[in-house]
């Protein structure tokens, strides 16, 4: 889920997984009719706000605390300065690790009295959305065999990472990789060559799953745990991509007629690759996108922060609009156990390679399959409202 990249489709296209998951960084720069709207608001205008229970939007606010008190606290929050500085979230986060964190109403009064809310809204508001993720779980093994013949890769040695901004001021945040040939860098193989064998002399294999499918859906999701043949999980997460742009396979099934609209989820896409298995690796290839892993330990996943994501409270944005580490209060026409709308608390904690937008979120709904039950079908409209620390004014004519 780092890092995360097909921005405004129709609603159907992004239904489930079809456009979400957060393997693959988006490109960094924003579409020059893309403008994030930010007015303020109270917590009055929260709707839900008394009955969210925020205790573990607390845990979750602590985590991504943790790397925003280190390093240069002049360094700015977000792509543009309009978030402030690390120093001036600094004072929350102390405040936040002083308080009780088993006291929800607490808890809820730190955030109203910590933060000024915000309104967020843009200029397209068709295309607000809210989707799902999660971190899959699959069969796989550290030694190849017919059980186990797919093959997870490890970041190749001469896959290379350029930050353009480091050259020129006005690429700044754009990122590209490849590998140099003759002096020069050239795009990576992409998803078709490297299925067909273009990495196995060049690459190592961190493990080999059972089921193609589900190393497809790994790709999506950025991080997976892996069931080995004795039981025991290993958890593995991005490493970086190939560099080629993400492409949503849901909508070839949809313009080739395979799936009708109204019926795309990462279900039917789970069901049409099962039902055509001849067909299947060109549906793959049909996303260049090629994502490769490391084994992780301790808690995760961990999302594009570089913190372990907590199920129902780490959202996935789109940092070209947003920084990384805030509160962010969502209301959302999707049914949960809780009621016909979802409204709690969120710390923006992760990137997508579909988190495209001012007002586009991926909502992480934890491990296995009842966070797949959850996040397969979630494609839904939805707003938010932005926290700030007091005294920040975000909008850019002040």
């Amino acid at each position: 889920m780092q890092g995360n990249a097909g921005r405004v489709i129709a609603l159907v296209l992004l239904a489930g997984l079809v456009l979400s998951g957060c393997g693959r960084e988006p490109k960094p720069t924003p579409d020059a009719d893309e403008r994030l709207i930010l007015q303020p608001a109270s917590v009055d205008d929260l709707p839900g706000w008394a009955r969210d229970d925020p205790r573990t939007a607390l845990a979750a606010f602590r985590r991504s605390c943790a790397p925003l008190l280190r390093g240069d606290q002049s360094r700015a929050m977000g792509p543009d300065g309009r978030f402030g500085t690390r120093a001036d979230w600094a004072p929350a986060c102390r405040t936040a690790s002083a308080i009780d964190a088993g006291n929800a109403d607490q808890v809820r009064r730190f955030f109203g009295d910590t933060f000024a809310v915000w309104r967020a809204s843009d200029e397209k508001p068709d295309d607000d959305l809210f989707t799902g993720y999660f971190e899959p779980e699959l069969a796989g093994s550290r030694v190849k065999s017919p059980a186990y013949p797919v093959t997870l890769y490890k970041r190749p040695p001469d896959l290379v990472d350029v930050d353009l901004g480091a050259f020129r001021e006005a690429l700044k945040g754009e990122r590209i990789a490849g590998r140099v040939k003759d002096g020069k860098l050239v795009p990576y193989d992409d998803r078709a060559a490297i299925d067909g064998g273009a990495l196995v002399a060049k690459a190592d294999p961190l493990l080999f799953l059972a089921d193609p499918i589900d190393a497809f859906f790994l790709h999506i999701q950025g991080s997976g745990l892996v069931v080995l043949p004795d039981g025991t999980r290993t958890r593995v997460g991005y490493d970086g991509a190939n560099g080629h742009l993400y492409y949503a396979v849901g909508r070839w099934l949809i313009a080739e007629g395979e799936v009708p609209k109204e019926k795309m989820s990462l279900q039917a896409i789970r069901d049409w690759m099962t039902a055509h298995p001849d067909r299947r690796q060109e549906l793959i290839n049909r996303n260049p996108s090629y994502v490769f892993f490391r084994q992780l330990t301790g808690e995760g996943p961990v999302g594009a922060q570089g913190v372990a994501l907590t199920a129902g409270r780490s959202l996935a944005i789109d940092r070209r609009h947003l920084p990384l580490g805030a509160p962010m209060w969502i209301d959302v026409a999707y049914p949960t156990d809780t009621g016909s709308e979802l409204r709690r608390l969120m710390i923006t904690q992760d990137t997508g390679g579909a988190i495209r937008g001012p007002v586009r979120a991926d909502v992480f709904w934890g491990s296995g399959k009842p966070a797949e039950a959850l996040a397969g079908p979630m494609a839904a409209k939805g707003r938010y409202w932005l926290l700030l620390p007091k005294g920040l004014d975000p909008r850019k004519d002040g």
